[in-house]
């Protein structure tokens, strides 16, 4: 509403009349041009769309052709998966055979690794549970000994657990 009060009557007649000869002399120069190209243009899809059949009619011919060889194909095809299904069972045996021995050896390293592992972390729990224990030491008792007077009874306190399990 702000841009109307901003214009004049002189000036929407100005633009409405500028319009109008912008429109025709479109019509007199342009409308022809554009009409001849959309025309270019349709010919060219229709010859486009004739040629597109004419390739799937050769494409057609070409696939019964191809059908016909691979029939052939599969009956030679048929033979050699019977050799090979028979060479693959020979070498599934093989496998297999190897794939146990794989096997048991896996589970001895990963047996072996477990205990590693049970001992580490036994271990750190330990560590673990001689800082917990200090901390809690301290915030019972009020005069604190020293850090290795500390972990001295922690220590012999843990043996003396272990002594019991």
């Amino acid at each position: 509403m702000e841009l109307l009060k901003l214009l004049s009557a002189n000036e929407i007649v100005a633009h409405a009349v500028s319009f109008l000869i912008l429109l025709l002399l479109m019509r007199i120069f342009v409308w022809d041009r554009v009409f001849k190209m959309l025309d270019k243009r349709k010919e060219k899809i229709a010859s486009d769309l004739s040629k597109i059949e004419k390739d799937k009619e050769n494409a057609a011919n070409i696939k019964a052709e191809y059908e016909a060889r691979l029939r052939l194909v599969d009956v030679e095809a048929q033979k050699l998966m019977q050799a090979a299904v028979q060479e693959g069972r020979k070498i599934t045996e093989e496998i297999r055979q190897k794939a146990r021995e794989e096997a048991h050896e896996i589970v001895e390293n990963a047996r072996k690794a477990v205990q590693f592992e049970l001992e580490k972390a036994k271990k750190e729990l330990k560590e673990e549970l001689v800082d917990i224990t200090i901390k809690a030491a301290e915030n019972l008792i009020e005069e604190k000994l020293t850090k290795e007077q500390d972990r001295r009874i922690v220590e012999d306190f843990l043996q003396k657990i272990e002594g019991i399990e």
